[in-house]
């Protein structure tokens, strides 16, 4: 019988099945994607012993399945649902920072590309407001994860669902994990949530935002990107980091009140798809290793920067042996303090 390994790592998001059209207008069809790979991924640059957590539709591939297994992830927290649900997600760029989600039939007529069968009765998903009350079918659960994984060390939240995000990290305490890091959904980063944020942030070691989910947080309240960030950090959590796109990130540290921006690694861009994801596992990389928030910003800056540079969540994982560490040593040169 094979041995139980042993983890130190935990992700939890969601799973896709990605149809994206890069800004060069190369076309990527049914290939894996969501959150939850991209994130382990950029851990994966740096760190093994990755634990994944999250529910699937039952019509998942099985040799997605098993390449997951085979990039050296543990699988034995995906739980496949006996239901049907609709993970597909179409994107086209015109930049890195520019997308489009709604209209695929259009786009493809524009570029010329045929229609392609695995995108028929595919509708952009509007954004709904998570309800506060009542799971779905995709809300991740304790029970959905094997026992063992409580013995791990660290773990990173992708964007779930508002109960998620309150009901997991109490879950993930009860074991041995310490550090605990949230990237917030759009679906409760907005002002109707306000008095909720107390629940998600309080005790997080790093809450990591996209600068347009915060904003529109704050929406009517703060423009100002390190009032933002400090506000939260004083709901208890050390470490807020907000994720800029091409510019980068800032970081705003509570325990001694310190102001960071870091510039994006300057690469050639491929496919944008993932990146901030990627960051947010090598931050939590960096994070364990260091317990520095800034060493952890580097960190996460460059598994984005890999990332970027091709396309599909495993690309970063085929890099150089020791580019991603004469990039951070690069990088550390181009911090600045604010």
């Amino acid at each position: 019988m094979d041995s139980i390994p042993l983890l130190r790592f935990l992700f939890a998001g969601q799973l896709r099945r990605d149809h994206i059209i890069t800004s060069s207008g190369k076309p990527l069809l049914d290939i894996p994607g969501g959150n939850l790979l991209y994130s382990a991924a950029g851990l994966g640059v740096w760190e093994k012993d990755v634990g994944l957590i999250s529910r699937a539709s039952q019509d998942y591939p099985q040799e997605w399945l098993e390449q997951i297994s085979k990039v050296g992830f543990d699988r034995r927290g995906i739980r496949i649902l006996p239901e049907l649900f609709d993970q597909r997600n179409f994107v086209v760029y015109s930049d890195q920072d520019t997308r489009f989600s709604d209209t695929p039939i259009s786009h493809f007529a524009r570029l010329g590309f045929p229609f392609p069968k695995s995108l028929l009765g595919y509708t952009a998903p509007s954004q709904q407001i998570d309800s506060k009350t009542q799971p779905t079918s995709r809300t991740v659960r304790l029970n959905d994860f094997p026992p063992d994984y409580l013995d791990a060390t660290a773990a990173h939240l992708c964007p779930l669902d508002f109960l998620s995000h309150t009901l997991l990290p109490s879950a993930l305490r009860q074991g041995r994990i310490s550090t605990i890091t949230i990237d917030p959904s759009p679906g409760y980063m907005n002002p109707t949530f306000w008095d909720e944020l107390p629940k998600i942030v309080h005790g997080i070691s790093a809450f990591i935002s996209s600068e347009e989910k915060i904003t529109n947080l704050f929406r009517g309240r703060s423009s100002d990107p390190w009032e933002m960030a400090e506000y939260l950090g004083s709901l208890g959590c050390e470490i807020i980091v907000l994720k800029r796109g091409a510019r980068g990130q800032y970081l705003y540290n509570h325990s001694n009140h310190t102001h960071w921006m870091v510039p994006a690694y300057p690469v050639r861009m491929a496919d944008p798809t993932g990146c901030g994801d990627a960051f947010c596992g090598g931050f939590l990389a960096g994070y364990h290793k260091t317990y520095d928030p800034l060493t952890a910003v580097l960190y996460g800056n460059i598994s984005a920067s890999l990332m970027i540079e091709g396309s599909g969540p495993y690309f970063a994982l085929d890099t150089l042996p020791g580019l991603a560490c004469a990039r951070l040593e690069a990088l550390e040169g181009m911090v600045r303090r604010v």
